[in-house]
């Protein structure tokens, strides 16, 4: 079966399980797609012809393309059945905050509560939905069919600035920017307590949780390295402090990990919360509106994917944000 599928050029990492049948005197004659519809209740008819069509069927080690095809032996018949393929995602009528555009890209302040892609329990209603009517059939593809033209996220819950490529020349320049760390981003948070220092430099790996899998977990010994620079722009009390972060790499919930990793965790995150830190239940009730991490994307800066100039996007946070703040001071 493993030379058969590398002959066929099919990755047998797709191949999620095999159905092996052997035909008997009875079958002879019936067509291929009929017989395999009969044997195999869990798979539709359609479903099998298409399988059939696409080189995932053999006999005796030789492929079958013909639905048609007639049995004619008593070899064994191998069916290979693939992962299914993710949907494509279509264009929807959703309202972007467009602060740049052109032909090779667009940058968006995204509101919090939007998803930037198509995934698990999220097929509807993201960005690039949203960018696929705003730009047209023209980006279905650029840098893959499943997440169009990103080239990097934000979380579903943080508000902020994301870049967007437009065509396959802006989507590999801003790839490649992303990967030689030379893309300048930075956010504001608002943390729990007081940080030891008003500014620093928090740096671990950060790798998958081994308890919670849609977890991250900064880790000293294992994982991706991830550095982030923090610097205090004010503090209310003992209670908060909002701070300016910058991303020197880019991991996966990073900011959200370091602050927790320093004991500082973001209000409003309940992923990455710090069960130690104890507030009087009067502050718990005044912050308790806000059911978001307080984390804002404000600023992009990166090289232009064609012109090569220095592109340059800051954007204030979004009214919670700042209602947040209003509350903190009062506290």
């Amino acid at each position: 079966a493993r030379k058969y599928l590398e002959s066929e050029g099919i990755n047998k990492n797709l191949i999620i399980k095999s159905i092996k049948l052997e035909p008997n005197d009875s079958d002879y004659g019936k067509r291929l797609d009929l017989y395999l519809s009969k044997s195999i209740s869990d798979i539709s008819r359609s479903r099998l012809k298409e399988l059939i069509k696409q080189g995932y069927v053999c006999q005796n080690q030789s492929t079958i393309r013909d639905p048609n095809h007639r049995i004619n032996s008593h070899d064994h018949i191998l069916i290979n059945i693939p992962k299914p393929s993710p949907p494509i995602p279509q264009g929807e009528d959703i309202p972007l905050e467009i602060h740049y555009e052109d032909e090779y890209l667009i940058v968006i302040n995204k509101p919090a509560g939007l998803v930037v892609h198509p995934g698990a329990g999220n097929l509807r209603g993201t960005l690039v939905n949203a960018l696929i009517s705003h730009c047209g059939e023209k980006l279905k593809g650029v840098g893959g069919v499943e997440r169009p033209g990103i080239v990097h996220r934000i979380d579903k819950d943080t508000s902020g600035l994301i870049a967007v490529a437009k065509n396959d020349i802006a989507h590999q320049s801003l790839s490649d920017q992303f990967s030689n760390h030379t893309i300048r981003r930075e956010y504001e948070a608002i943390v729990f307590g007081i940080l030891k220092e008003s500014k620093g430099r928090i740096e671990t790996f950060i790798r998958r949780s081994s308890t919670n899998r849609i977890k991250m977990s900064a880790d000293l010994k294992s994982g991706k390295n991830a550095i982030t620079y923090y610097q205090v722009k004010k503090t209310f009390g003992m209670i908060a402090s909002h701070l300016i972060c910058r991303l020197e790499t880019g991991r996966t919930h990073q900011i959200r990990v370091h602050m927790s990793h320093i004991g500082n965790s973001i209000i409003g995150d309940q992923l990455y919360k710090n069960n130690k830190i104890n507030l009087d239940y009067s502050v718990k009730e005044k912050l308790s509106f806000f059911n978001r991490q307080a984390l804002h994307a404000r600023s992009i800066i990166f090289e232009h994917p064609k012109t090569r100039q220095t592109m340059s996007f800051n954007v204030s946070p979004p009214k919670d944000f700042k209602n947040l703040i209003d509350v903190l001071s009062r506290v």
